[in-house]
């Protein structure tokens, strides 16, 4: 077995949400029970990638009450206001800020509850850890809950509704020039592979991923999301492969669409880049994407490095090496030396 080891860095830039003047709207209701537990309406589709936890950090933040009074309605067509789709790594940075509107709302209101029942002005007030305290301190002098009960018992409201537009101006039909996104991620990978020289065999030993999360509201889910992104794009840069025959898919089940396992994904290293965006909830934007696509040129650049032969077609099987190799042989250009 003749193994060469490779390093190489992929970068990209990719636009947060649907830009191009499509429409990319959030929003969200929020309702704050007798007792100050709170639930938010979120039409935000949670696959996974742990935007419950988000919305419900974002609102617990604005609001200024403890994560663990909060639940989430997420998704439910007969409960939860519209959010569009999850995809183009926009759910974060559009309904984040859907909710961070509710809770701005539903603050304010629980913020002129509390100055009438302690005959203070409204501006020497400010909510901490579900208590209303003076602005400056974090002396208690009534709970939110309290607030939240005279709320329900003079009838006042005790919810609020936010909503986002994220739609962002085409650019010029004639010269393609503008702003089509209102932020982009940024994200640069490093890749280390072997490369098995009799076999073509290619095996990522290790991947070093700096993102873009402008601000990581959940570390730990921002970490997720970059691991489970670039595990994507090792699969599609050494593994995924869909065949077609006269447009008849002959890729018919996952026995023939490999897609990498526990034992293929390699030890991630995960560098979050925090650069605030002001446009985002608290400054974050989305990762998920952004996390994926740089993945599959650091491999081929790696491969590159290893072995001095460009690999231009994906999956990089290891027939597609082993063929590139001896045909590099032919022409003198490779050496097993």
């Amino acid at each position: 077995m003749a193994i060469r080891k490779g390093l190489g860095i992929g970068s990209m830039y990719y636009g947060i949400g649907y830009g191009f003047s499509r429409a990319d709207i959030g929003s969200a209701e929020i309702e704050m029970a007798e007792d100050g537990t709170t639930t938010v309406y979120s039409g935000a589709c949670d696959m996974g990638q742990g935007v419950m936890t988000v919305v419900t950090q974002v609102a617990a933040e604005e609001l200024g009450i403890e994560p663990e009074q909060i639940r989430v309605v997420a998704a439910d067509t007969g409960s939860t206001p519209d959010a569009g789709p999850t995809s183009g790594s926009r759910a974060t940075f559009v309904q984040g800020v859907a909710v961070q509107n509710a809770a701005r709302e539903l603050r304010e209101e629980i913020l002129d509850m509390a100055s009438r029942m302690l005959e203070c002005p409204r501006e020497n007030l400010d909510v901490h850890r579900g208590e209303v305290c003076e602005v400056g301190t974090d002396r208690p002098m009534v709970s939110v809950g309290k607030v939240a009960h005279q709320l329900h018992f003079h009838g006042r409201r005790a919810a609020a509704w936010g909503w986002h537009d994220n739609t962002t101006q085409d650019v010029d039909p004639e010269t393609s020039q503008g702003d089509a996104y209102a932020t982009y991620g940024w994200a640069t990978q490093l890749a280390e592979v072997e490369v098995d020289t009799e076999t073509g065999r290619v095996r990522l030993t290790k991947l070093v991923s700096a993102t873009d999360a402008g601000k990581a509201i959940n570390p730990v889910a921002v970490e997720g999301q970059i691991e489970g992104g670039a595990a994507m794009g090792l699969g599609y840069g050494l593994y995924e492969q869909h065949i077609l025959e006269n447009g008849v898919p002959r890729t018919a089940s996952l026995a023939f669409y490999l897609v990498p396992t526990a034992m293929d994904v390699p030890d991630i290293e995960c560098e979050i880049v925090e650069v605030p965006d002001p446009r985002g909830p608290f400054g974050a934007k989305g990762v998920a994407e952004p996390a994926t696509i740089p993945t599959t040129p650091a491999i081929l650049n790696a491969i590159y490095d290893a072995i001095g032969i460009r690999i231009t077609e994906t999956p990089i099987t290891p027939e597609r090496v082993f063929f590139a190799i001896q045909e590099a042989k032919s022409r003198g250009e490779f050496s097993d030396d």
